[in-house]
């Protein structure tokens, strides 16, 4: 069923133009109306927008894909279509990200993007949830004997000119009443080689990229990253305006992934809950009630998604945590029930 105004737009092609352009106009026409869950349900697969190259979230390892972003573009691909393998990774540049989107080129973007006002309300987009609660970190030498970011004053801080990091530790020790000297150097590779040479004891960055650049160091266990948070970044997968639908599920996905965790429902242990005479349970695996048809989707999406990559804590653990060689710390990202920010609405 064509819009009325595109009707009124398609009589118009018809008498202006020549037969043959007229087609071509009103098969994209036709397109434009078609939805995103349309178009990844007719192809077959779920066109994702990633970092080409960050290890924990996203890092290419011949042609299989992994880590934290990735098993997200999956566990959507699994509530979607049945299968996490229907995805097409394309990787993306900071540059390239948004246009990508805006642009029709990918479906969704999961890629260490954070979600800021002018991004939300002028690019024409929408972030559907928080799934990586981002801010600001310091790496210091172990021989610095200091376990707090308030035992750093005066210290040497190497830190890209101008990025948000630059201004989120000067406000930081600001409002500590405390100095520091900044040594500013604008690439990951530079910082390293001046931490690594002593011009600097201290490298500010996100806490998403710092247990990264520790793992590139000559001494690796030699540094650590503190405990500490300043200022605000949020990660989160972003999809175009005017689909809510689509945004419903990307943002329904995430929050399975939490209520997965916080029930203890496991990839592992999925098929066995369906016996759980657990409400929130069965509810979540579609064994109860019709919540798939709000989103368009079949009654078990959310333990597709679940049987494709695990819950939510499971994703962490394995890209970013204890099981891979970052060991970061979950912090922010831990459950509302373990003192953290992750929190998801019922399923009911």
């Amino acid at each position: 069923m064509l819009h009325p105004l595109v009707r009124s737009v398609a009589l118009a092609v018809r008498t202006l133009v020549p037969a043959a352009l007229a087609a071509l106009l009103l098969s994209g026409l036709a397109r434009a109306q078609e939805t995103t869950l349309e178009g990844v349900m007719a192809r077959g697969a779920l066109r994702c927008g990633v970092n080409p190259d960050l290890e924990g979230f996203s890092i290419r390892n011949g042609g299989s894909w992994s880590g934290f972003d990735v098993d997200y573009c999956r566990a959507i691909a699994a509530a979607v279509l049945g299968d996490g393998n229907k995805v097409v990774f394309v990787p993306l540049t900071t540059k390239e990200r948004f246009s990508a989107l805006q642009d029709g080129d990918i479906d969704v973007l999961i890629r260490d993007t954070g979600w800021t006002m002018a991004r939300d309300t002028t690019f024409g987009l929408t972030f559907a949830a928080i799934n990586f609660y981002n801010g600001y970190g310091f790496l210091v030498p172990l021989g610095l004997g200091v376990t707090s970011a308030l035992q750093l004053s005066g210290a040497l801080i190497c830190v890209e000119p101008g990025s948000i990091a630059e201004k989120a530790v000067a406000q930081f020790f600001t409002k500590q009443d405390m100095t520091y000297r900044a040594v500013f150097e604008a690439s990951p590779d530079g910082q390293r080689s001046r931490y690594e040479a002593g011009d600097c004891n201290v490298i500010v960055g996100d806490i998403a990229t710092l247990p990264a650049m520790r793992q590139q160091l000559r001494q690796p266990d030699q540094s650590v990253v503190l405990d500490d948070t300043v200022g605000k970044d949020p990660f989160g997968p972003v999809v175009r305006d005017g689909d809510p639908r689509w945004a419903a599920i990307v943002r329904w996905v995430h929050f399975a992934l939490l209520n997965a965790e916080e029930f203890g429902v496991t990839a592992d242990t999925v098929d066995s809950q369906a016996n759980s005479p657990v409400e929130d349970i069965r509810n979540l695996l579609g064994l109860e009630g019709t919540f798939g048809q709000g989103l368009g989707l079949r009654g078990d999406w959310a333990a597709e998604a679940i049987r494709a990559v695990g819950n939510y804590g499971e994703i962490f653990e394995r890209n970013l945590g204890s099981g891979s060689r970052l060991k970061m710390r979950r912090g922010l990202n831990a459950l509302w029930t373990d003192g953290g920010l992750q929190f998801a609405p019922p399923i009911r």
